[in-house]
């Protein structure tokens, strides 16, 4: 039994939680406040600060003046930052989104003297697969974590190992990131307190001293902390005060044995609380669109732009990582903070969404104003449709697209709009007032093109861009005022529009490129797409898939390959007494699967996509009884819109549901029945697809409930979904179908009694805004069959185009002017290779600037990787951004990827 103890005085901080931002940090500075004070009184006192830096950050915000003063413990070595921006929770962000987290964490630390350099992650709701090649490929040896660790780990620490085989030594907090606070209840007996508990943990710390973790959620430890140890170290046990970090590099030195591979998610040593993946997910949906809209700004600002918006971007990935925090994210925060991070998201994508237009803006202006600019964020060629609004063609002609070398295709009508805008009679003196409509040339947000003025009537005939030439306010207000002196009494003033549409243009993108066409009248109307989406009743196809609504609304989707999948779309409603850590069906539950009542609607039948919507009515409970175990008697008539498309040359089918939630405490899910039963599923997130089994491992307070996280795709068998945010899933029916979350209502943060965990998870608190009551409820989704399963439908690429729309703005230079050439960016061959980042470096660097290329090979095969494009040298660097090598090239790099790796480049 080891006869020496490491006390580690710390805090866990959860930045909002049970209470907002601004009320924790109140609590925060006077923590710290008193963490210097006592650091500065007591040299042997050490403090880690949770293991990010945004504690710090906050706290500095409300006292700069104490800057120095923390700059000079950390450089002392007895205050620990970082290294992470964030304490996040790894499964409800991108694998990128992560990268930055330490990145812009371990940066700021820096500055303020130095990072701690262990992957401390005391508190998330377990952990990613592939987090120790990210802390490897950062130059960091040690981890330290509590929840998920399996039951195979019987010491206190284990070799944590990332599918590529990096790995990390992973001191594991068996008993949580608190367990010092026992022995230091009553402090004259801590010698003999701390005896106690060495006795009974003796077997997990072998010949290694004690860990001691000596703190807890929101509060400094006592002044009188290190005072204590000193006299409780004379009594037969050596007592020391450190850092984690100390504690990891001075006093472990037992040999570490156990090895885990892959993300941790076992309930066996602590609860994990799963139900965070499905709660609020209109939190969800913000996260995924804010971090795909400054993934979409970096790379158009690095690739098209002149202009330097680095400072818009860093605020932008600031808030965005701010609200990866394991308590923000999640949705398990009361109203108030959450709806403060739906704000801050909000906020990260349109500072975003401003440098992609800026950026697109300067090759917009090279394309004429009655062209469209089309820029391709992804590093492959890519076909796509994008929606365009036009001039609609006279009666009876069609209307074609053409590129900029001179190639046509057909267009698709969607819609078409009235032209008479406004009819007005009115006095000749109130005239005036309708010329103060008038803003330079902008009328009902459109341009004027022409007027014409007759005694008694004045007409406005209006254009996205005008044909005529210049316009003067001035001189019309001259003819208006002339026109109603000499023509007093009534008038008409017709604002009239040039008919307008919404039309479908194909449009064929080089990687990372840009393309522009112009949308005329053509004088034929015979389409000339190869293979064209066709629509009947109930049944859509584009030649590669097959689509047919069945007698109960469900969709029997034939794949490319011949794979039939029956029954997709089977809604499943249930009812939730969980809280927003963990579902809980009622003891008397009642599911409802089966619609009232069905109608199929064609809205498009080709020849480039094809729609039909299929509304089924369902009679769904509007709450929980008073008991809360069985769901109340009271009926709510939900109609339920599924939006089912086919697209030309896709080989898969596109589904939205959308509803008004009118019902309380209840779980929605989408079934995808398999053609067979399968024993695992694999999802795609965070720089890996992880395959799980039919169950989780449990063994602590809570039940093992095998739902599981999903980013970008899930697939079982022959099924393969793409997602559009990051999800819950389950295999049900003893593997025989996929069932996909979308919306668990519930309305407390925790609740006191939960039949599937054995202790509350937080105070019983009150969330009504997580019933989402009120709220429009939607997802989209695409379905891929293919009984070769995600490798042989090519899940990696398809999910990327899935979730990344080509980028559509209109021309800004002289109309009928020559369209641009195509031009290609950045592209990247390689099966199954993923790109997450592409986006401008270095331009402080004596190296000069240069565009930062993070890829990953996505299997468990090594990759040979082709990166082609404007580039001279290549430097390998590591995750932080510290070259490792450097390699001159033309134009072209090869890189061999072992499986699962994840490497970064800087092209110049």
């Amino acid at each position: 039994m080891s006869d020496s103890a490491v006390f580690v005085p710390h805090f866990h901080w959860d930045r909002e939680w049970y209470e907002p931002f601004q009320v924790f940090r109140h609590r925060l500075v006077a923590a710290l406040d008193t963490v210097l004070e006592t650091a500065e009184t007591d040299p042997d006192f050490r403090f880690t600060v949770d293991g990010q830096l945004a504690a710090i950050e906050d706290y500095l915000e409300m006292r700069p003046e104490n800057r120095d003063r923390v700059v000079a413990l950390v450089r002392e070595g007895r205050l620990a930052i970082g290294p992470w921006l964030i304490l996040l929770d790894e499964f409800l962000c991108s694998g990128e989104t992560i990268v930055r987290n330490l990145r812009m964490g371990w940066a700021a630390a820096e500055e303020l003297g130095g990072a701690m350099p262990v992957g401390y992650l005391p508190d998330m709701f377990g952990h990613i697969a592939q987090m120790p090649q990210i802390l490897a490929r950062a130059g960091i040896e040690h981890a330290a974590l509590w929840r998920g660790v399996p039951g195979s780990v019987d010491g206190h620490a284990f070799n944590w190992r990332a599918p590529d085989g990096s790995q990390v030594r992973t001191e594991f907090l068996f008993d949580g990131y608190d367990n010092g606070l026992d022995v230091l209840l009553i402090p004259e007996q801590i010698g003999r307190a701390l005896g106690d508990y060495a006795e009974m943990t003796a077997e997990r710390w072998g010949d290694d001293p004690v860990l001691a973790m000596a703190g807890t959620d929101h509060n400094a430890p006592d002044p009188q902390l290190a005072s204590w140890l000193r006299r409780a170290s004379g009594e037969g046990r050596a007592i020391t005060v450190a850092t984690l970090d100390e504690y990891l590099r001075k006093h472990v030195r037992d040999e570490v044995s156990a090895v885990v591979t892959g993300e941790l998610r076992s309930h066996v040593r602590g609860n994990i609380l799963p139900g965070v993946l499905s709660v609020r997910l209109g939190l969800k949906q913000r996260m995924a669109l804010a971090e795909r809209t400054i993934d979409h700004a970096e790379r158009m600002n690095a690739l098209w732009s002149r202009r330097d918006d680095s400072p818009f971007l860093r605020l932008a990935w600031h808030k965005i990582i701010e609200s990866t925090a394991h308590d923000s994210v999640v949705g398990s925060g009361t109203d108030e903070t959450c709806d403060q991070v739906a704000a801050r998201l909000a906020e990260a994508a349109q500072t975003a969404r401003a440098v992609r237009d800026a950026a697109l803006a300067e090759p917009a202006a090279l394309v004429p104003s009655d062209g469209h600019l089309v820029a391709n964020p992804l590093p492959f060629d890519r076909p796509a449709l994008v929606e365009v609004d036009v001039v609609a063609p006279p009666e009876g002609t069609a209307l074609r697209a053409t590129a900029a070398d001179g190639s046509t295709a057909p267009v698709q009508l969607i819609s078409q709009a009235p032209t008479v805008l406004s009819d007005e009679r009115m006095d000749a003196s109130q005239l005036e007032r309708v010329l103060r409509r008038i803003h330079r040339r902008e009328l009902f947000g459109r341009l004027i093109d022409h007027y014409e003025l007759t005694a008694g009537e004045l007409v406005f005939h209006l254009a996205e861009v005008p044909s005529s030439g210049p316009f003067d306010l001035l001189i019309l207000r001259r003819e208006v005022a002339e026109a109603a002196a000499a023509h007093p009494g009534e008038w008409r003033v017709l604002t009239l529009e040039e008919a307008r549409a919404t039309a479908l243009v194909p449009v064929n993108v080089p990687a990372s490129g840009l393309a522009s066409f112009r949308v005329e009248p053509s004088e034929t109307t015979t389409s000339t797409v190869s293979v064209p989406t066709t629509a009947t009743d109930r049944t859509l196809s584009n030649g590669l898939v097959e689509v047919t609504v069945a007698a109960d609304g469900t969709l029997d989707i034939t794949g490319p390959d011949g794979t039939v999948l029956h029954g997709v779309g089977r809604l499943v409603d249930g009812g939730d007494r969980g809280d927003s850590y963990n579902y809980a069906p009622p003891a008397q539950d009642v599911l409802v699967s089966e619609p009232a009542e069905i109608t199929v609607e064609v809205l498009e039948t080709g020849p480039l996509r094809s729609r039909l919507t299929v509304t089924r009515v369902y009679e769904w409970p509007a709450a929980l009884s008073a008991d809360r175990d069985v769901r109340g008697d009271r009926i709510v008539p939900t109609p339920v819109e599924t939006l089912v498309e086919v697209r030309v040359g896709e080989p898969f089918v596109r589904v939205s549901t959308s509803f008004l939630n009118q019902s309380a405490d209840h779980r929605l899910r989408f079934h995808v029945p398999l053609p067979e039963p399968v024993t695992t599923s694999a999802s795609a997130g965070q720089f890996a697809v992880t395959e799980r089994g039919l169950t989780a491992e449990g063994g602590w307070g809570e039940y093992p409930l095998p739902t599981f996280p999903a980013g970008s795709f899930v697939s079982a068998g022959a099924a393969t979904v793409l997602l559009d945010h990051s999800s819950e899933y389950e295999l049900v029916g003893d593997g025989s179908e996929l069932a996909i979350t979308l919306l668990r209502a519930i309305g407390s943060i925790s609740v006191n009694i939960h039949p599937l965990r054995d202790e509350p998870a937080a105070s019983e608190i009150p969330v009504p805004g997580a019933q989402d009551l009120g709220m429009r409820i939607e997802n989209r989704f695409a379905v891929v069959p293919s009984a070769s399963g995600w490798r042989g439908a090519h899940g990696v690429a398809l999910a990327e185009e899935f979730r990344n729309d080509v980028l559509v703005t209109r021309g800004t230079g002289h109309a009928g002017g020559q369209l641009p050439p195509d031009t290609a960016g950045l592209q990247v061959d390689g099966e199954d290779v993923l790109v997450s980042a592409v986006r401008r470096v270095g331009g402080d660097d004596a190296q000069g600037p240069g565009t930062e290329v993070r890829l990953t090979a996505m299997g468990d095969t090594p990759s040979t990787v082709r990166v082609t494009g404007s580039f001279t040298e290549a430097t390998t660097v590591d995750l932080l951004g510290r070259p490792l090598s450097r390699t001159p090239v033309a134009d072209a790099l090869e890189l061999d990827l072992g499986p699962w790796e994840i490497h970064t480049v800087v092209l110049r």
